[in-house]
């Protein structure tokens, strides 16, 4: 069967893309798209568009036109196809998303584009939104732009641009404030441009989307030495779509280098001079950390839950709290060797596989007589622990 996916963006079909709707023996596309272009005789495809190419396969041979919105090639139906077996032709259009950048007029070479496909991928979704400054979101059933401003208020200000109808005669691109989109009704948002408006321009890049990581990680300085950080770093395995909470933060390193690694990040101290060390070490990385004052556990309650937990400073009882929340791994820097049977309790308890390690690093010195000799750091005792149903 010759399956050939057209592209609309609400204008008026290519001649290529009138010719293969002709020929086909069956057109078919989602219900909304059909209605708008009058299509009485095409059959809708819902949920299921592989069992209507089935049931038209069965049928005998022929030809297939499957209508998508946009670039069908771009979280569209294409790779839904291509797992198939089928290798369609595509005649595309404007993504949605390249339209709405358009609307609002923004260049979006340096835009992150997530496309959630239901309800449950909406956290993962706002951690890119906390962690990137500017991103498109494609809308879907309990992912539009109220939800969005109600999981990024009040920690994350962004400004939101919510692109109603793209293409069709009810277009509408509307610049929101986040309690607005809260509030008022919306009609099937086709994508919302999540922007941070504090976000200073960077030089161009030659990869669109996010740049590429950082040249370097477990960087030299701060309270930690750069070996015990990487070793926390692994252990934390923070990405793109993690939020990553920083409790004890200190100055911010390990926040700050999560931040630096896509994460989402909030850094949670109680000490004020603390908490402008980690401001002034965030604007010197050029990245975005939460930062939250206050003691935990209480400063930890009003937070999201996270996707992974360092714990910097505190007691078992920090260590207690930050386990409640579920995260896939919790990883504790530990002062007092008297304090590691309490916690690792804790987090067995808590249903965690704990494990402790201690990190001892010897660096080269050049000694009083030319030659060159170790020196040891203190050891460092870590712990850290991932759910022990996810063996």
């Amino acid at each position: 069967m010759t399956v050939t996916v057209i592209g609309w963006d609400g204008l008026a079909l290519a001649p290529a893309a009138a010719e293969a709707m002709a020929r086909a023996t069956l057109v078919t596309g989602p219900d909304r798209l059909l209605r708008e272009l009058g299509l009485k005789d095409a059959v809708p495809y819902g949920e299921d568009l592989l069992g209507v190419l089935d049931g038209h396969l069965e049928h005998g041979e022929g030809s297939a036109a499957v209508l998508a919105e946009g670039d069908p090639g771009f979280f569209g139906v294409v790779r839904e196809l291509r797992g198939h077996g089928l290798r369609p032709a595509v005649l595309p259009a404007v993504p949605l998303a390249a339209r709405a950048f358009a609307c609002a007029g923004l260049n979006w070479e340096d835009a992150l584009v997530v496309a959630p496909e239901h309800a449950g991928q909406l956290g993962r979704v706002v951690n890119a939104c906390r962690a990137h400054h500017k991103v498109g979101v494609l809308c879907a059933p309990g992912v539009g732009p109220g939800e969005l401003a109600r999981e990024l208020a009040p920690t994350t200000p962004r400004a939101l641009i919510v692109c109603e109808d793209l293409g069709g005669p009810a277009e509408r691109v509307t610049h929101s404030r986040m309690g607005e989109a809260t509030t008022r009704p919306w009609k099937d948002p086709d994508v919302v441009l999540v922007v941070d408006p504090l976000h200073r321009p960077q030089p161009r890049s030659w990869v669109a989307g996010p740049r590429p990581g950082p040249a370097e990680w477990a960087l030299p300085g701060g309270g930690l030495p750069p070996e015990v950080r990487a070793f926390v770093l692994a252990k934390l395995g923070p990405r793109l779509g993690d939020l990553v909470w920083d409790v004890g933060s200190g100055s911010g390193e390990i926040a700050v280098e999560c931040a630096r690694l896509g994460a989402a990040v909030v850094a949670v101290e109680r000490d004020e001079a603390a908490c402008a060390r980690i401001r002034r070490h965030v604007l010197d990385h050029g990245v975005k950390v939460a930062l939250t004052r206050g003691n935990a556990p209480p400063a930890l309650e009003p937070l999201p839950d996270p996707d992974a937990v360092y714990v910097g400073g505190g007691g078992p009882d920090v260590v207690v709290a930050c386990a409640a929340r579920r995260p896939r791994s919790l990883v504790c820097v530990v002062r007092a060797i008297e304090q590691v049977p309490a916690i690792l309790d804790r987090m067995r308890e808590y249903g965690y596989r704990a494990e402790g390690t201690q990190i001892q690093a010897a660096h080269f010195t050049v000694l009083p007589d030319g030659t060159h000799g170790l020196a040891s750091a203190e050891p460092v005792l870590v712990l850290y622990g991932v759910p022990a149903h996810s063996e």
